[in-house]
């Protein structure tokens, strides 16, 4: 299989055991759903697979090859970009400046003037503040700087962790159209969220993980009826 493919995968911190041998998939143009609640070990995962935390087993695969020892940096150039957790923009930079941030190298470079016209057309709230300091901005505009400061990086694998943390319903809403958007175009996404309701609503397929173990996976159809997930997640 094509795509991510994380096999046996096993990480943690110092003595501390995180993962516990887990496998995960998201094929070509797939959305799929990681949940679960605060603990569960989805942040050391996302960590995991973008080279920020080593493994001590088991194995990351993209498009077929193993990403070993590959530094951060070459798999976002392979196409494996994550939106982290609280943003991390550049708060004394203006949006524009934190969207030409991720476009120095290669395909992107070249093609930044194109991509930054399309992202400004997905977010037309940050062409009005293009000159802004990052910082300034909302927690909603500011999540949404990320999100198109990652495009800007050409991903073919975007990776969000917890893209809803902080948000009001409506700020929600408006991201995840947006997110619907990028998976009708085909753009792979690995979508990291402890709002279920919303995550299963918008992704193809979910796995469950809880203590360091993937414990659930399905369709998201499949998911929203389990009995499990809904007492746990969804309060019915």
């Amino acid at each position: 299989m094509s795509g991510l493919v994380v096999k046996g995968l096993c990480a943690g911190y110092e003595q501390n055991d995180i993962l516990h041998a887990v496998d995960i998939a998201v094929a070509p143009g797939e959305a799929v759903a990681l949940l679960g609640s605060n603990g569960a070990g989805k942040t050391s995962l996302v960590k995991a697979v973008n080279g920020l935390l080593p493994l001590r087993a088991g194995q990351v695969q993209w498009d077929g090859a193993p990403l070993g020892a590959l530094p951060a940096f070459t798999r976002v150039q392979r196409g494996v970009v994550t939106v982290a957790e609280g943003r991390k923009l550049f708060a004394e930079c203006t949006v524009e400046e934190n969207l030409l941030a991720a476009s120095m190298f290669g395909a992107p470079r070249k093609r930044r003037a194109e991509n930054l016209h399309q992202v400004f057309e997905m977010f037309p709230r940050l062409k009005e503040r293009a000159r802004q300091a990052a910082g300034s901005l909302s927690g909603g505009e500011q999540q949404m700087v990320a999100i198109a400061r990652a495009l800007m990086a050409m991903p073919r694998l975007l990776i969000l962790d917890e893209p809803s943390t902080g948000l009001a319903p409506k700020i929600v809403q408006e991201i995840f159209a947006v997110l619907a958007q990028l998976y009708s175009r085909g753009l792979s996404v690995l979508l990291v969220e402890q709002n279920v309701e919303i995550a299963l609503g918008a992704v193809d397929r979910a796995y469950v993980l809880q203590q360091g173990r993937i414990v659930l996976h399905g369709t998201a159809q499949e998911m929203a009826r389990n009995p499990q997930v809904r007492e746990a997640y969804l309060g019915t």
